[in-house]
């Protein structure tokens, strides 16, 4: 059967690898699932038949025969869990890696998401400059535990995994800031997951959708 993904006709991140069909894509190379892509609109978006799939009017989503999803971590989950490459065999390692899957949207990624909110959604909001310093604090709390538990090991449970992949694609979102840089161990960390071959793939195949933009104006 094919697997279809949704992603952004035109992606505010410009093809920086930041938008969240990224993760999919990456997850499917890392297994060597080929897929195709249906770009969407903002206007498609909010629409009848990709809210039939997305009730939350977003990318990216997921359809293989009957099967459609929504939400990156499900999406992963659901590739990892189907074929192999992404979770390990020991029933142990296994849920440790989902667990990470987990901490990496609903731990680290929440904070990181307010930055956003505050700098450009806010940004104009007579509050942003007083609240900018407390969500970096935030992060930074969050940076400095994940930094001390992956301490110098290459992946944060033993080999590569679904947990790894949606914690670097979590912390890639922080490279503008330039808070990553506070945190060698993390930032080595991110570039070890970005020179995965799986990873470069997904990353030219989101950043070539860019560039036809441009090009076509």
């Amino acid at each position: 059967m094919t697997i279809t993904i949704t992603a952004f006709e035109r992606s505010p991140d410009g093809g920086r690898g930041l938008s969240r069909d990224t993760r999919v894509r990456w997850a499917l190379e890392e297994v060597g699932q080929p897929y195709e892509v249906r770009l969407v609109s903002f206007q498609a978006m909010k629409e009848p038949a990709h809210l039939a799939i997305h009730p939350f009017g977003q990318i990216p989503t997921y359809e293989e025969g009957g099967l459609a999803l929504f939400e990156t971590g499900a999406i992963v989950f659901h590739i990892a869990e189907r074929h192999a490459g992404l979770l390990p065999f020991d029933p142990d390692a296994r849920a440790r890696a989902i667990s990470w899957m987990f901490a990496a949207v609903n731990t680290v990624e929440p904070p990181v998401l307010e930055l956003v909110t505050v700098k450009i959604l806010e940004g104009d909001k007579p509050w942003a400059q007083e609240r900018l310093p407390l969500v970096l604090e935030r992060i930074r709390v969050r940076l400095r535990q994940l930094s001390a538990r992956l301490g110098d090991a290459e992946w944060l449970d033993g080999a590569f995994s679904a947990g790894d992949l949606m914690m670097v694609s979590v912390l890639l979102r922080l490279r503008p800031s330039g808070l990553l840089d506070e945190f060698p161990e993390l930032a080595a960390y991110v570039a070890r997951g970005e020179a995965r071959p799986a990873y470069q793939r997904a990353y030219a195949a989101q950043a070539a959708v860019a560039a036809a933009v441009r090009e076509g104006g």
